[in-house]
């Protein structure tokens, strides 16, 4: 599993298509689930901005690492397309239908999957019901669920805050944007994290998700609310049952996922320096400060699937050809030294972070996320009087997948 360079910067038709037999480094795995940086620096010392790999199942793509390549192929749509029906591995039959890989990478009747008018018309209606669920108190809700997760474990000294609190909160919170019953929101925590850490399982969780979500939009058409998937069933873009379900499903996904991988990385670095602990407990330091600076260093997407190549261009110093597969290297984007060369230098007021995508794409709930982080560590920090770590900060660990690198668990202590 060793990377060995791919033809040089110079050589033509340097693709990972054409040399499937190449020893490419794969981003999943034993060595990908514990050291994903350590993979994208060696990467990039070994292939520069642009480097080839393999997703699961072998299958090739272009892992973009430099910061500038990354915003070119995210600001490009016509050179960089989202369009997963030109990937021209599926298209040749070289990805099955079953691939863990298509719940990630594959197309759907979302807005994420389209590109000029389409993209237009299908982002408008999420960001309009986005927008309309924002305002029907998404703080008032992250604020009565962080209450109810607290109280199940305040009497008892320590906890978990991965499994206890940082798990289910967002999710919790989505329940009341979406319109889902509580239960149904509880049983799609596993799904979700499922269909990002891919393998066998990803497929049938994502069936699930598409399953009660379906549900969900039908009860909706008969008995609507003041709830997002009514606001995709009645906005004047006309979205068909299956547009409402793909895009219930993307922000389902995407706002619990990366909210849920935010917040953790949040409380871990608040609990693993007693100056910002102090600082947020005393006042003299805001929550929005220190998720500014993991969204910059931890990123809660690692990388983003992903574009395809509209025709055959120039990347990093590599040829990539028509059709070809690329994921966007967020992390490594953001930590790339061309344009942060000292990481320890503080970045508080630079948002020019890759956290949340970049051009039209961007993430359009970004709001809700970080309201929903706010409120999560506010009250966690009020409710629980001295609040500390349960073992050292060195016996902390995460586990990597392709797409995310998640904190495993948050023990702490805590007065009562």
């Amino acid at each position: 599993m060793n990377a060995q360079p791919l033809n040089g910067p110079d050589t033509p038709g340097g693709c990972p298509v054409a040399h499937g037999d190449a020893d490419l480094t794969r981003l999943f795995g034993p060595e990908a689930s514990t050291d994903p940086l350590g993979i994208y620096e060696r990467l990039r010392k070994e292939h520069g901005s642009v480097a080839p790999v393999l997703l699961e199942g072998d299958v090739p793509a272009w892992l973009v690492l430099g910061y500038r390549d990354n915003r070119r192929v995210l600001d490009n749509p016509r050179q960089f397309s989202r369009d997963a029906r030109i990937w021209r591995d599926w298209r040749e039959g070289r990805v099955s239908e079953t691939s863990p890989l298509i719940p990630m990478v594959g197309w759907r009747p979302d807005c994420v999957s389209q590109d000029g008018e389409p993209h237009r018309r299908l982002r408008g209606a999420v960001t309009d019901g986005l927008l309309a669920a924002s305002s029907r108190g998404v703080r008032r809700h992250a604020t009565f669920f962080a209450n109810k997760q607290i109280d199940a474990f305040a009497d008892a000294g320590r906890a978990d805050l991965v499994a206890d609190y940082t798990e289910h909160l967002p999710m919790l919170v989505l329940t009341r944007i979406l319109g889902l019953p509580t239960a149904d929101g509880l049983r799609l925590v596993e799904s979700c994290a499922q269909v990002f850490k891919g393998g066998e399982g990803a497929l049938e969780h994502n069936d699930r998700i598409m399953q009660i979500l379906a549900q969900l939009a039908e009860r909706k058409r008969a008995e609507p609310g003041a709830d997002f998937a009514t606001a995709l069933l009645e906005h004047p873009a006309g979205l068909d049952h299956d547009e409402v379900v793909s895009h219930l499903r993307l922000v389902l996904i995407a706002a619990h996922t990366t909210t849920s991988n935010l917040l953790a990385r949040v409380l871990q670095l608040i609990l693993t320096d007693a100056a910002r602990l102090s600082g947020l407990v005393g006042g003299q330091l805001n929550v929005s400060s220190v998720v500014e600076e993991v969204m910059w260093d931890t990123p809660p997407l690692a990388v983003l699937p992903g574009r395809f190549a509209a025709s055959d261009l120039e990347l990093g110093g590599h040829h990539i050809q028509e059709g070809e597969l690329l994921v966007l290297g967020l992390a490594a984007g953001n930590l790339d030294p061309e344009v942060r060369p000292d990481s320890a230098v503080v970045v508080q007021g630079n948002q020019s972070h890759l956290a949340f995508s970049a051009g039209p794409h961007e993430c359009p709930g970004q709001n809700i996320g970080q309201s929903i982080i706010e409120i999560g560590v506010d009250v966690l920090l009020h409710r629980l009087p001295g609040l500390r770590l349960a073992v050292p900060s060195e016996e902390l660990s995460s586990t990597a997948s392709t797409w995310e690198s998640r904190l495993d668990s948050l023990p702490v202590e805590f007065s009562v």
